[in-house]
This record gives structure tokens, sequence and C-alpha cells, in this order.
């Protein structure tokens, strides 16, 4: 290569995708595919972060008009969940549901009620990225060990029991018929909602902390300050994968800057 220096940035999938398929990674994980180690990295692909979304959907009165196609609200509530150490580490936005998501582009899905996503914008779990191939067209295998930390569990727990209370309040009251869900049957008890947490959990789509930044003595670090590899000359990452945590907000503004 005819430069000073390789910029990697193919995001917080590619990008530990492609160190591992170059030989930089967990060399046990790196062995397991025939790919001859160049740096023992365990960090790569390790520290895998997310936004982890919940929603608690309601039926709307048939008089109540749903405007699907407008601008949603981005931000109804920053909170700090109860007894929780880290500070702004839930959100709520509200938007209109639908009965579907289409699978193709171009196909519109009809809405059928109002729903508020509950999102966990600092979890304590983390989760992983692994290769299944040595071959680059085969997708990695992502683990996002979403809820497997009981503080996670019990912050969503109470915010989603706070959103179905507010159903209670004379004006979301004008405007819903029903709750579609959870089911009360759901909020019986913590064991319940907790299986309801594990089957309606979905991603932001905002993975990060795949490389992570960090000091030369931390092991699990892949780059320092600047974003270079450790123990490789002239390779660099730009991208959500070197953020040690995920931020509290959107991670593409970060990005881009």
């Amino acid at each position: 290569v005819e430069a000073g220096e390789i910029i990697l940035a193919a995001g917080a999938v590619a990008t530990p995708q492609l160190l591992m398929l170059s030989g930089i990674g967990p060399s046990d994980h790196l062995k397991e595919h025939g790919i001859p180690t160049v740096r023992n990295s365990p960090g790569v692909g390790q520290n895998l972060r997310d936004h982890p979304l919940f929603l608690v959907t309601w039926y709307t009165k048939p008089e109540v008009v749903l405007d699907h196609l407008s601008s949603r609200t981005q931000l109804t509530l920053r909170y700090t969940a109860n007894g929780s150490s880290l500070n702004n580490d839930m959100i709520v936005y509200y938007n209109v549901a639908t009965n579907e998501r289409p699978e193709r582009g171009g196909k519109r899905a009809s809405p059928h009620g109002i729903g508020a996503t509950l999102a966990l914008n600092l979890a304590k779990g983390k989760g992983e990225l692994t290769l299944n191939s040595p071959d680059y067209r085969v997708q990695p295998y992502i683990d996002y060990n979403y809820l497997e930390e009981e503080e996670d569990r019990r912050r969503v727990r109470d915010g989603i029991r706070m959103l179905v209370g507010l159903e209670e309040h004379p004006q979301l009251k004008k405007l819903v018929q029903s709750r579609k869900s959870p089911l009360d049957s759901d909020l019986e008890s913590d064991d319940n909602l907790n299986a309801w947490m594990r089957r309606d959990v979905t991603t932001g789509h905002h993975i990060s902390g795949t490389a992570k930044m960090g000091p030369h003595d931390d092991e699990m670090a892949v780059v320092n300050q600047f974003g270079m590899v450790y123990g490789v000359d002239g390779l660099r990452v730009a991208d959500a994968s070197i953020m040690p945590d995920c931020i509290r907000a959107n991670t593409n503004v970060t990005v881009m800057v």
C-alpha cells in the first residue's frame, strides 16, 4: 500500500470482522478458523455495546388520526432510573405503531395505534462478535447478550411499568382504546415481564465498542487514544467500534465527528 497508513472505517460490525480475518484478534479464535495470528488482541469483537429497545403499544380510539409519515418526536423523556448509579441511563420517545414490519421497500405499513419506545441507554451487559468463517463473504455471528445483567432487567422492568401506568393519565386516556403489548399477564410478575422483555427486545442499531480504545496496559483495548491499532504499524480505526462504551445518544454524529 503506497500510503503512510491505512484507515479502517468499516463500522462496528465489519471492522472487527476484517481485523480478525487479517490475523488481528483473539489468537485462540483465529486458530479455530485457520487464520495465522499477526497480533493477539483479545478485545477484537468483544465489548459489544448497543441501545436495547422495548416497545409498549396501544390501540387508539377510532376518531384519533394517525399520521405515520409525519416527523416523529425525537425524544420525549430522558431520565435516570431509580437506584441507578448511571445518570441519564434511560430514554423514552413516542411514535405511531404499525401492524407489521414490511419485508420489502416501497410497501407502506398500516398504523394501528401509538407506541412508547423505552431505550436502555447505558446497559451494563456486553455482547460479542465472532467469526462464522474465514470467508469475508460470510456474515459474522453477533451475540448482543441483552438482559443478562439483573440491573439491566430491573431498570427496564421499572421503565415498562412506568409507561404502562401513564395510560391512566387523562391526556393519554383521550387517545387510547386498549393496550396491545405487553399484556396484563406479562405484567403479573417479574419473571413474566422478563420473558416478555426477552421476546420483545430489539436493537437500537447503535453497535459500538467492538475494537475499543483504551490504555496500553488494558489487554482488551484494541486501539490507543489516536485510533492506532496496538502492535500493528500504520493501521488506524475510525468508526464506532473504538468507543469504550455506548454513548447516551444516537451514535451517528459522534461517528461523523
